[in-house]
């Protein structure tokens, strides 16, 4: 992947999916400021082309486009391709997703599979198409946009809470085999972000209390710094990260009494 010369830093390409607008254009500026060349993944050509073009010619970096639809196998197929045949990739950021926050009765079945499909097959597919190439190259870094619902699935749609609480997971256990071979993982977990995402659940983001919508330039931001700090799991609205030390520490505690070889006692079971 060509390199400009006027960039400071060479941090190798980032690949960034649900680029066109929102959480993964912000991403893509702040990565190419950064120092990365970019692969910028969505399916409206024309919101990536102006991207690409802005970023280019106010960064320096090489931006290249790729126009997919992630759910569309076809299309997923396409992207692994990239990922596992780009020896300059260093980054993947898993942001492609969608919402809902009609009540789990409410939602339409077909939908909820197609965000299931977007939110935990592609997201699934595209790191597992990466992975052994950042293992060879001994490096690599690894963001995947969750959500507050991984841990408080009463809010908004119970599908959806369902494929981030799989996002914050997937990313525990990525970090927990890949650590040791130098590659990063981080799960972000925004709350409410000012971005299309409303209008697509259902939600105008005007009528939420405004207490609690953070602007999506912000959101990542922290995000990033988050990262830098090596947070696995980073809440950017969350003001004390002990708190979810403690959570994490909650959990675990009921390690060595998740399998047993009896009952516990409450269920007296002979």
């Amino acid at each position: 992947m060509s390199n400009s010369s006027n960039a400071a830093a060479n941090l190798g390409t980032a690949v960034v999916t649900g680029a066109s607008t929102g959480i993964g254009a912000i991403y893509a500026d702040r990565l190419a400021r950064r120092g990365y060349d970019l692969i910028l993944v969505a399916r409206n050509r024309a919101r990536l082309e102006q991207l690409a073009t802005r970023i280019s010619n106010e960064t320096g970096r090489s931006v290249e486009i790729v126009t997919a639809d992630l759910n569309q196998d076809a299309d997923i197929r396409r992207i692994e391709n990239v990922l596992r045949t780009d020896a300059s990739i260093s980054m993947l950021v898993n942001n492609a997703g969608v919402g809902a926050a009609a009540p789990l009765l409410d939602a339409n079945v077909d939908a909820m599979e197609a965000m299931i499909k977007l939110n935990v097959v592609a997201l699934t597919r595209l790191t597992y198409a990466v992975t052994p190439g950042f293992v060879a190259r001994g490096g690599g870094s690894i963001i995947n946009i969750a959500s507050i619902v991984a841990i408080a699935p009463e809010i908004l749609n119970g599908v959806y809470g369902g494929t981030k609480a799989f996002v914050l997971a997937f990313t525990q256990s990525l970090h927990h085999e890949l650590a040791s071979k130098g590659i990063k993982v981080q799960a972000v977990m925004p709350g409410a972000t000012r971005t299309e995402f409303w209008d697509v659940a259902g939600v105008p983001v005007e009528h939420l209390d405004q207490g609690i919508v953070m602007s999506a330039e912000k959101m990542v931001d922290a995000s990033l710094v988050g990262f830098d700090q090596g947070e696995l799991a980073t809440i950017p609205s969350l003001p004390n990260y002990a708190d979810w030390q403690a959570f994490e520490s909650t959990r675990a505690a009921l390690g060595p009494n998740l399998s047993r070889n009896a009952p516990a006692e409450r269920f007296k079971v002979a």
